[in-house]
């Protein structure tokens, strides 16, 4: 397997001393994005509900090129959102990269899930996402900043129906708002750019939280040793994220699928 470190692209250069706000960076993809953008000289944002272990993160990097900075903020709340976009833009002026990587599933059935359990799913994978994204962009044209990348981590569900049709849903929601802001930024004749990045299955603390396991960290390897085939890394979506960042200005990444390679849906 080749180690994360030995990806290198020059198209990272210009992002080097920018900032990108990372949501859902306490675990997972967006703790391994957050460490790759720091690596590669970006302020990274990293932002959760509980920050402690980007806090911890943040310390381990701090002789890196770039810089870690951790923020409390539930994307279910817009207050949240909006007093983390006044604080960025009160300590380093504003943001150019946005990452929407938060997102959840519930065991929720059509027939049976509760109100509340779609209520969630839907606040954090659309609502959120959308508040987040709206604010972000808000922030770069006040700053007449045209060339700012926002990212949507979409899923394979947002493809597909398997199962988990509400998630899935929402999940289709974030196909179709992904292109419905690139349509809005082209009319616009902004440069900003827009990629979605749907991954199949991934060895994080997604689906141990799913099965509402005790300590969904400590269930990984359990939750991960009975797949027939060999799950995907955080590095691997992390480096789609970073190759689409690398990607000259004439060139838009709209939308990567990443499966494992034995997945067959």
């Amino acid at each position: 397997m080749a180690k994360t470190d030995s990806f290198n692209y020059p198209g990272m250069e210009r992002w080097k001393g920018r900032v990108a706000i990372v949501t859902g960076a306490s675990a997972g993809i967006g703790y391994e994005l957050s460490k790759r953008l720091v690596q590669l000289g970006v302020v990274v944002v990293g932002c959760a509900r509980n920050i402690a272990s980007i806090e911890s993160l943040s310390q381990e990097l701090s002789k890196s090129g770039g810089k870690l900075v951790a923020m409390k903020c539930d994307v279910r709340k817009e207050e949240d959102i909006l007093s983390m976009m006044s604080a960025i833009k009160s300590q380093f002026g504003g943001a150019d990269i946005c990452v929407n990587n938060a997102g959840l599933a519930n065991d929720a059935p059509l027939l049976s899930g509760t109100t509340e359990q779609w209520r969630e799913m839907m606040e954090v994978n659309v609502l959120g996402l959308c508040i987040m994204t709206r604010e972000f962009i808000k922030q770069l044209r006040e700053r007449n900043v045209d060339d700012g990348h926002v990212f949507h981590l979409n899923s394979m569900s947002g493809h597909r129906v398997i199962g988990l049709p509400f998630y899935a849903a929402t999940k289709f929601a974030v196909t179709a708002l992904t292109e419905g802001l690139r349509k809005e930024l082209r009319d616009i004749k902004s440069n900003i750019k827009i990629t979605g990045i749907s991954p199949g299955q991934v060895r994080t603390e997604f689906l141990p939280r799913y099965q509402s396991k005790d300590n969904p960290k400590e269930a990984i390897e359990e939750t991960y040793s009975s797949f027939d085939f060999p799950v995907l890394l955080p590095e691997d979506i992390a480096n789609s994220i970073i190759y689409a960042l690398s990607t000259p200005p004439r060139m838009q990444i709209h939308d990567i699928l990443i499966r494992p390679t034995k997945q067959s849906l």
